[in-house]
């Protein structure tokens, strides 16, 4: 079966406009259709990852942890993200992608770098880079449904110099994208990305597969941080955007510039209302999940830490909507 173009389409793209693409992180209760729609009003990536979807969940409903709404794509997305699947059953890839597929989705990405303690007890995430076979044996089951196949990991599960050896035995199964963390599982995000290791890992893509596309994750802030990184590593082909988001909304933006108060708050606007919709397709997630976000439009170098403090006590989406109606008594 013929692999989906659906990659080699978006990196076409960014090199005809001479620079890397872009994506953003999959998140865990943060890559949903809600917030993929929030990002893309504020400045859209090339391309967006889901949440974690545990790979057998999506054609056994009895799983313990099943999908919710993790594949619900809003008819006002102009397209499917691309799905980022967890396990280490063979089996259950298969399954998932021809599933996937009948759903209209092109593209699959295998979560090899999670350093959730739950996620790796069930062998997913981050426990591949122990259990090379499994890499091995569910890249191979993903691909038989014909979609773009990726990978996510990190550079090793304990030491640094883990990416020696699983860089390039992950090369060797030719993904259309493997994407690096530039940390371990061990390191988490306690420690500066090892930006260091880029030229060697794009050395060993273009001796082993140079077909696959390289992206990179970790401390890149925004679009023009990505950028810089590109053109001091010529050969990079992605730039991945994860906790740069919760920094800035506008993190995508080409032309970096300042945004008001209101234009934040406006974003946060959109963000209540299509939570409140999609609350009533899945009882998932529920209101406390929406707090984190909070920070995100409610900025203290903006004068607003009390107006988001007072978010913070809300019960409700309707509560926060009457402090933003009321939003100048808390602004300093």
């Amino acid at each position: 079966m013929t692999e989906s173009t659906f990659w080699s389409t978006i990196s076409d793209q960014a090199k005809a406009e001479q620079r890397p693409f872009f994506t953003m992180a999959p998140m865990e209760a943060v890559s949903n259709t809600v917030f993929r729609q929030v990002i893309t009003q504020a400045c859209p990536p090339d391309t967006f990852f889901s949440e974690f979807v545990y790979a057998k969940s999506i054609t056994d409903t009895n799983t313990k942890f099943p999908v919710h709404g993790r594949l619900y794509v809003d008819s006002r997305e102009k397209k499917r993200p691309v799905v980022q699947l967890w396990g280490n059953e063979a089996e259950d890839f298969e399954r998932a992608a021809a599933s996937l597929r009948e759903q209209s989705f092109e593209a699959i990405d295998i979560n090899m770098g999670c350093p959730d303690g739950t996620v790796i007890k069930n062998h997913g995430g981050s426990d591949l880079i122990r259990n090379h076979q499994w890499a091995q044996d569910v890249i191979a089951a993903a691909k038989t449904s014909g979609l773009a196949v990726s990978a996510k990991t990190r550079l090793g599960y304990s030491k640094v110099e883990e990416f020696k050896d699983w860089i390039p035995f992950l090369l060797q199964q030719h993904v259309a994208v493997l994407t690096v963390h530039l940390r371990t599982k061990m390191e988490m995000s306690k420690v500066p990305a090892h930006l260091e290791v880029i030229d060697d890992m794009i050395k060993m893509r273009d001796e082993i597969a140079p077909e696959t596309l390289i992206q990179i994750n970790g401390d890149i802030p925004n679009y023009q941080a990505g950028l810089k990184l590109a053109q001091e590593h010529p050969g990079l082909d992605g730039i991945m955007i994860g906790r740069g988001v919760f920094a800035n909304p506008f993190a995508f933006e080409k032309e970096s510039r300042k945004h008001s108060l209101n234009e934040l708050l406006d974003l946060l606007q959109m963000q209540l209302n299509l939570f409140d919709d999609f609350s009533k397709h899945y009882d998932m997630p529920r209101f406390p999940s929406l707090k984190r976000f909070f920070k995100i439009y409610a900025r203290p170098e903006l004068g607003a830490t009390d107006l988001r403090n007072a978010m913070m006590d809300a019960k409700s989406t309707d509560d926060v909507r009457k402090i933003l109606v009321e939003k100048d008594k808390y602004l300093k």
